[in-house]
């Protein structure tokens, strides 16, 4: 069915990747790619200085070591770690790879949602493969 499943992981309170990553398993021939994605948002210019040394090397790691872990569960999973906006680059990690089903974690939106639109919106909206939202 799908050659190459992207699952986009974020590690906030208001998405678990958890059943994302469970749905791409169920998904996933036995031949399928599937890359768990997260993308680190740019930190503002003005916010650099007021962040210890060494933190973005840091949170990269922790995020590398999460990742890992989460990608035990899948025989033939891949993490990978961008930086970016994350709508845009998880539209453009995918196109890039020849992703042909991203499966992508929202939740209930709130009233910020509807005036500047969520990523998993983006996504789907933008989005040239089949898009799984899991809620």
């Amino acid at each position: 069915m799908y050659k190459h499943i992207l699952v986009p992981i974020v590690f906030d309170e208001e998405h678990d990747g958890t059943r994302a990553i469970e749905v791409a398993g169920r998904l996933a021939p036995p031949d399928a790619k599937v890359t768990l994605l997260h993308v680190m948002e740019e930190v503002p210019g003005y916010a650099i200085s007021y962040l210890p040394e060494g933190f973005r090397e840091g949170s990269r790691k922790a995020v590398a070591a999460a990742m890992a872990e989460k990608g035990k569960v899948l025989p033939h999973a891949e993490t990978a770690i961008i930086e970016g906006h994350a709508g845009r680059s998880i539209l453009s990690y995918a196109e890039g790879a020849g992703v042909d089903c991203i499966v992508i974690s929202s939740h209930r939106p709130g009233l910020g949602d509807y005036l500047l639109g969520s990523t998993a919106t983006r996504v789907v909206r933008h989005a040239q493969c089949s898009v799984h939202v899991i809620r």
